[in-house]
């Protein structure tokens, strides 16, 4: 039973399937079917009990490895009203970087998609024994069903919305990823607000092409969910077949990273596809590209700044309000910049994004150092710098060095991972890797190689090495070799340096 002062995600489920029975809460196109609100609570209570027959506890953790389906969307709902934590597998990761996800976070239960089915074998040789594996869609045949359960007399455990719903793994800092863990109060103050930020109502709809196992993809869909909007899911993004479910569904939202509003006004101009209804897009891309859209469809291109680890938004405006900048903080959110001491930095003056709110995560899976550091005099350091203007717009300037980031096409990819992974061929010597400006992606990534005297390797060679062994995004698009990287003093190599002489040209 809810809490007098308590508001759950299984609670806006059941309100929204009194409020909107027959509406449509969620319609994947791939699988032609779609769920209204009371079908989706029914599917919700069906897993619910499925899973608890099952014998999953509360708070146990639940792996997902799968595209954009009805299914998932349930499996989100089911966790929430048992209080077990979701744990969404990037499925363009390798089977090592999949394993090692799942086993950090001791997830007893894996949800999988049957055409996947390979990649799962993979990555389910690498886990224990006890780890039990059922279908993401029933009746596939890959691995075992739930089993057919009602709800128990009893109902589901008692679950508050401070407990834990989801652990996405960020990018690896230091070589290996940590998993952010999403309370069910965090996602709901940030569908809160982004409502808010959007003027969004019942009428919306979302075409949603961004994964569900990032923050993005699932904080919009739940944001959408929570205000009684559609929910149109793909499982993977066309610029053509996006811009006829615009036409079709008289999609109002998008989330999208770069290059996809980019592939879709491409089409779009070629073909004449009608894409006017699309009144308000989010994300980050290029000026040229922004303004294509909204002289196109009389639409507002939102920019903003945001982590997995502040529930997406932090700062969001139109574009058109102050062009390039990160937009201005959100309602529940409370920003500061601080230098290295932690101290307040003067408006006009760069500093480390630092911030406070309910939509904070609540921390680290398994890392109390690295929590009590990055919550340290009660702020979450977010590791990026920014500089606020005389009229509160946060301007993006760059990550702090200790945590450089690259974001091909929306993705993060830390220069100490992919290192790592180059600094195992037997021909590199010394490696630095970087972001360079990329035509396609927006930011794109290069390496530097000086290799082992009397060693020669072709830069595809090693491009193709990193895809084998990590997810194919973080491989390099640019290589370089050069006879000697510039040292300090200590020995180390000048990254600043090895930047400057060779982040210019790709």
């Amino acid at each position: 039973m809810m809490k007098l002062f308590d508001l759950t995600v299984y609670d806006i489920i059941c309100r929204n399937a009194r409020l909107f029975p027959e509406k449509t809460a969620w319609l994947s196109v791939d699988e032609k079917s779609r769920l209204t609100f009371s079908a989706y609570k029914a599917a919700v209570d069906r897993m619910s009990a499925g899973l608890l027959t099952a014998g999953l506890p509360k708070g146990a953790r639940i792996g997902v490895i799968g595209k954009n389906c009805l299914s998932y969307a349930v499996l989100y709902g089911a966790a929430a009203a048992l209080g077990a934590i979701v744990v969404p597998v990037n499925w363009r990761l390798s089977a090592d970087e999949m394993a090692y996800n799942l086993t950090d976070t001791q997830a007893g239960f894996v949800f999988a998609d049957s055409e996947d089915g390979d990649v799962t074998a993979a990555v389910q040789s690498k886990l224990p024994a006890s780890t039990c594996f059922f279908n993401l869609q029933a009746g596939q045949g890959a691995y075992a069903d739930l089993p057919e359960a009602a709800l128990p007399a009893g109902g589901t455990p008692a679950v508050d919305s401070d407990d834990g719903w989801v652990i996405i793994h960020t990018a690896a800092v230091t070589g290996r990823p940590r998993g952010a863990l999403l309370s069910q109060r965090n996602v709901i103050c940030a569908n809160v607000q982004l409502m808010h930020q959007i003027g969004l109502t019942t009428a919306d709809v979302l075409l949603n092409p961004l994964p569900l196992f990032h923050i993005a993809g699932l904080g919009m869909a739940f944001c959408c969910f929570h205000g009684g909007s559609a929910n149109v899911l793909m499982r993977k993004f066309d610029a053509a077949q996006a811009a006829d479910l615009i036409a079709a569904h008289k999609a109002s939202l998008l989330f999208a990273f770069a290059p996809m509003m980019q592939n879709l006004l491409a089409h779009v101009e070629k073909t004449g596809s009608d894409i006017k209804t699309l009144r308000a897009v989010l994300g980050i891309d290029a000026p040229d590209v922004i303004e294509r859209y909204q002289k196109l469809t009389g639409g507002s291109f939102y920019s903003l700044f945001g982590q997995t680890e502040t529930s997406m938004a932090a700062t969001m405006s139109p574009y058109k309000e102050r062009p390039g900048s990160a937009g201005r903080p959100i309602p529940l959110v409370d920003i500061e910049l601080l230098d290295d001491e932690d101290r307040p930095v003067p408006t006009g003056q760069a500093g480390e994004i630092a911030i406070r709110g309910p939509m904070v995560f609540k921390g680290y899976w398994g890392l109390d150092a690295e929590n009590a550091h990055t919550f340290r005099n009660g702020w979450h350091h977010t590791g990026d710098m920014g500089r606020f203007d005389a009229d509160g717009y946060l301007w993006y300037v760059a990550r702090k060095a200790e945590k450089e980031l690259i974001k091909p096409g929306g993705e993060n990819v830390y220069p100490a991972e992919v290192e790592t992974v180059i600094l195992t061929h037997p021909a590199v010597a010394a490696v630095v890797v970087f972001g360079v400006p990329d035509p396609k992606w927006t930011e794109g990534i290069k390496a530097v190689c000086q290799l082992k005297a009397d060693q020669t390797l072709k830069a595809q060679d090693l491009i193709d090495f990193v895809g084998a062994r990590i997810a194919r995004y973080k491989k390099p698009q640019y290589v370089e070799f050069v006879d000697q990287l510039p040292r300090l003093d200590n020995g180390a190599v000048d990254r600043a340096k090895v930047k400057k002489m060779y982040g210019g040209h790709r």
